[in-house]
């Protein structure tokens, strides 16, 4: 039986259980007066009648309006708390059943039914936040999928070019042959890099990435990781500058592999967007009080003061067009913020257009601890 049956029931007894018992009271009530002033005064049955049937009349009418007004408040003031909620609720259920969560669902009617109504409306809210993340997360990958599709594609047809120039005869002298096969060698490098930060994305997001911490060096450290850094720029015609500032003995605890994902990723981005005939970035390494500082200097392009603070998001890319030659997943630097957080340091930013950009990245210093015997 729906609630609106059950009010219009309940309504029907309040009044009617009451009028009859009033009626049948007042009935009897009145034939006892009568009787009593019959034989007290000697008055007529008959002539009392007319008189006792009209005072109870007007009674029972005066009763009726009475329990009829009290029963219609009762019964919408029931109805308003308990009913017109339950609709909303009806309402907004059907809502989420088509898949629309851009409502709102304000609290209303008695306590219980209130509390009713804040509880599906923080579901609402969870389910829309998560269908957002959802569709956020699905666009990510799809952007993902296009932009390593793209940038594989370019070494691929690189490198199809070059197998068939040789297959033609074209590289016909030692030295072309040999610029052939550097080429597609350096090609399949930029092939096997893309799959590894495809891979390694994956593990990000899965909080699965292999860690290893170890207590290192920062001065043998960054002097052997500066010196492999400079001879791949000088083989791209890039300067290079090295300065370390720290002592001997300063130790970090870090993942050695990571650190040197984190300066590599950074560097090749400064290569990517390089636009200026001499390229030069340095390295420098300073001991800033409880952490040492790592500061990567490139004289490129420079980032947008509107896209700086943004340049650590998961496919952020600054050159939005994916026609530009300069290619990337657009995942290396949030790669970089994910493994210094990781680390329990932090990476940033600063940067001029046309002059250049600086990446900072700090790593908390080892200190033992003394042990008081």
């Amino acid at each position: 039986m729906k609630l609106k049956t059950r009010i219009f029931i309940s309504f029907l007894i309040i009044i009617l259980v009451p009028l009859v018992l009033c009626g049948v009271m007042m009935f009897g009530f009145g034939m006892f007066q009568a009787k009593t002033i019959e034989s007290r005064y000697g008055v007529a049955m008959e002539v009392m009648v007319p008189q006792i049937r009209t005072l109870i009349t007007d009674l029972f009418v005066t009763v009726l309006i009475i329990l009829v007004v009290t029963g219609v408040a009762l019964s919408l003031w029931i109805y308003g708390g308990i009913m017109t909620p339950l609709y909303k609720l009806a309402k907004a259920t059907k809502n989420i059943r088509d898949g629309n969560l851009d409502f709102t669902l304000e609290p209303e009617g008695v306590e219980e039914i209130r509390e009713l109504c804040e509880d599906f409306e923080e579901m609402r809210q969870r389910l829309k936040a998560s269908t957002e993340e959802k569709l956020a997360f699905d666009k990510e990958n799809k952007e993902l999928i296009s932009n390593i599709s793209h940038d594989l594609k370019t070494p691929i047809t690189a490198v199809k070019g070059y197998c068939e120039g040789i297959m033609d005869g074209v590289a016909d002298t030692p030295e072309k042959m040999e610029k052939y096969i550097r080429t597609i060698y350096n090609k399949t490098i930029e092939m096997d890099r893309l799959i590894n930060e495809l891979t390694f994305y994956s593990k990000i997001d899965t909080n699965r990435i292999p860690y290893t911490f170890s207590k290192i060096n920062v001065k043998g450290y960054f002097d052997d990781a500066a010196e492999e850094v400079g001879l791949e720029l000088e083989a791209k015609s890039i300067g290079f500058g090295y300065y370390n500032y720290v002592a001997d003995d300063v130790m970090v605890i870090a993942d050695v592999e990571q650190i040197k994902r984190v300066i590599n990723n950074i560097i090749s981005n400064s290569v990517k967007y390089m636009n200026k005939p001499k390229g030069l970035i340095t390295m420098r390494v300073r001991d800033v009080g409880d952490f040492i500082q790592v500061e990567l200097e490139d004289n490129g392009k420079g980032i947008a003061a509107k896209d700086l603070p943004n340049i650590f998001d998961r496919f952020y890319r600054t050159d939005a067009s994916r026609n530009s030659s300069k290619g990337g997943s657009g995942i290396g630097l949030s790669i970089v913020k994910k493994i210094m957080e990781d680390h329990g340091g932090k990476v940033w930013a600063t940067s001029k257009e046309n002059v250049g950009t600086v990446m900072y990245f700090v790593l908390r210093k080892y200190q033992e601890v003394p042990i008081n015997e």
